[in-house]
């Protein structure tokens, strides 16, 4: 089927909208299966004036030509809303001053090289057009106009974008959805978290108009899973998960990216291009995005079964185990990233907080013993007590629900509430017959193009393992949320043919107690811990060498 739109617009505004923002001639096409289709873009080409309602403008002096050096960023106020103004390389440039993802002010940022990057969690973003460039985050800023006039700069901005602070890129729309088989896609995605949707937000932002379906075992829209692991949203017993909601309801619909949620793929036909799901029914797709993330290990102890021990894995997770918590016994197993963060959420909350885990230190392989032991004793100081060098040997019951923890040292715990964090294995069972190259632990081996061994098969996420440009290519595991994001976009641009490999640097963040602790690069393998400043006030930089 070939579907031809034309649209006639009058002469006056031809010449106006006569270029894409690309620069090439308007109308796009995108080429899907040798196949020439025509999109058109949710947003209109950027005319000479982008500003359509005159009473949406503001514009105002912000400062004099000489304020600001090259290299230099002050926030400055419009009076109905800040933005951001940046001066580099002899030019001035305005933009949003709040990180999109957070919240975060930019001017505590660092700027290089035509970028400005959020002073939390990383996420950049270009001067100059304002678009994310790398993650965490969905959205980019908005960019103001900027003008000299007699040594004074002006700065010219839409009301509304001062104040959302936020701008979503430009996305094609999906051509003719009626006339699809609900059992065909062209673009198949199975998971929906932060690798899947970011994938399927940039076909839509390359101009791909064909049919896109996300598939996820969840019951919800994709969600900020930092968001739930990190507590962050849990301010009240009635938090609901559209709070923590990437987009709304609204977005998938108006944007034509398809969720089918609660649907689980039990196997995948690589030979025939077929994913058959858990009840049966049957997708064909052309291109496949595997996002599937990971599993969390359980306890493997006597007692397993009984009630009130929790995976953290969905927001009615999150928000049962608050509940019970507050005011009694709370026994969390692992020191894990997860774990950690649940026993500094729950020490205030709680009546108490036993941690439970078998290495000496927390974080002794990420973060090393030294910094390990210092974080510790923080949690020490904060009414958290720690069970190390130890396992769970058994979980006690009364009338079915849980009331001990018993360890292999002998100890045991009053429990009124056990919270599992020890660890989690890549979702990648239902591919064990696929033919799909995994290794021995389960990840699928991607190479820089998010490109299975299988062509036309991409995966992405925590259940991957691929090249790290900055430790000579090394095929690793990283388990983060930027990391995921950059992953759904690299596969996406792939799945276009634009040939782009994955280049960026690794990054995390986690919280706890007040103070942030961010981790940049890859130390796997490190045999030297290079502290700067004082990490008994957990006020210190460590470069993990080898």
């Amino acid at each position: 089927v070939e579907v031809k739109i034309e649209v006639v617009i009058p002469e006056k505004e031809r010449s106006k909208e006569e270029m894409s923002p690309n620069g090439k001639a308007s109308p796009l096409i995108y080429k899907v299966n040798g196949t020439a289709r025509h999109y058109h873009l949710e947003e209109h080409p950027i005319a000479s004036n982008p500003y359509h309602n005159p009473k949406d403008v503001v514009e105002a002096s912000v400062c004099h030509v000489k304020d600001l050096e090259n290299g230099q960023m002050r926030e400055v106020d419009l009076g109905c809303g800040k933005a951001l103004l940046i001066k580099e390389s002899g030019e001035f440039h305005a933009v949003g001053h709040k990180c999109p993802h957070y919240g975060a002010p930019l001017v505590k940022g660092v700027l290089s090289k035509g970028r400005v990057r959020c002073p939390w969690h990383g996420a950049c973003f270009n001067i100059g057009t304002g678009d994310i460039e790398d993650f965490p985050g969905l959205d980019s800023l908005p960019r103001f106009q900027v003008k000299i006039e007699k040594e004074k700069v002006y700065i010219r901005a839409s009301k509304q974008a001062l104040q959302t602070q936020r701008r979503t890129k430009m996305m094609a729309k999906c051509i003719s959805l009626s006339n699809y088989n609900l059992s065909s896609t062209n673009v198949l995605i199975i998971g929906a978290g932060a690798a899947g949707l970011v994938c399927a937000e940039t076909l839509r932002q390359e101009g791909f108009s064909d049919r896109i379906v996300m598939c996820t075992m969840d019951r919800h829209l994709p969600y900020d899973r930092p968001k739930l692991k990190k507590w962050l949203f849990l301010q009240s017993m009635d938090s609901h998960p559209e709070q923590i909601a990437l987009r709304p309801k609204e977005f998938f619909c108006t944007y034509d990216i398809e969720v089918l949620t609660e649907m689980q793929v039990a196997a995948v036909d690589i030979k025939n291009k077929i994913a058959v799901f858990k009840d049966g029914f049957k997708m064909e797709y052309n291109k496949l995005l595997i996002a599937t993330g990971n599993t969390p290990k359980a306890l493997s102890c006597k007692g397993k079964e009984v009630e009130n021990v929790f995976n953290i894995r969905t927001p009615e997770d999150a928000n049962r185990v608050v509940k019970l918590a507050t005011s009694k016994n709370v026994v969390i197993v692992g020191a894990s990233f997860l774990g950690m963060e649940v026993a500094a959420y729950l020490a205030e909350r709680a009546h108490s907080v036993s941690l439970v885990e078998l290495e000496e230190v927390p974080f002794k392989k990420f973060f090393g013993e030294r910094v390990g032991r210092a974080v510790m004793k923080m949690f020490e100081s904060n009414r958290v007590k720690f069970y190390m060098q130890t396992e769970v040997s058994e979980l006690r019951e009364q009338e079915g629900k849980l009331k001990e923890v018993v360890l292999k040292s002998g100890k045991v715990l009053r429990a009124d509430v056990c919270v599992v964090g020890v660890g989690a294995v890549p979702a990648t069972g239902f591919l064990k017959q696929s033919g799909i190259n995994i290794d021995s632990k389960g990840f699928i081996v991607v190479n820089k193009m998010m490109q299975t061994s299988i062509p036309g098969v991409f995966a992405a996420g925590d259940a991957v393992t691929f090249p790290l440009a900055l430790r000579n290519n090394k095929k690793v595991n990283v388990p983060h949320w930027q990391m995921a994001h950059m992953h759904g976009r690299i596969a996406a641009l792939n799945m276009l043919a634009h040939g782009m490999e994955i280049s960026t640097v690794p990054y995390l963040w986690t919280a706890m107690f007040g103070k942030s602790i961010r981790y940049a690069g890859h130390g796997e393998g490190f045999d030297d811990v290079v502290i700067q400043g004082d990490l008994d006030e957990l006020k210190f930089v460590a470069f993990y060498t080898k």
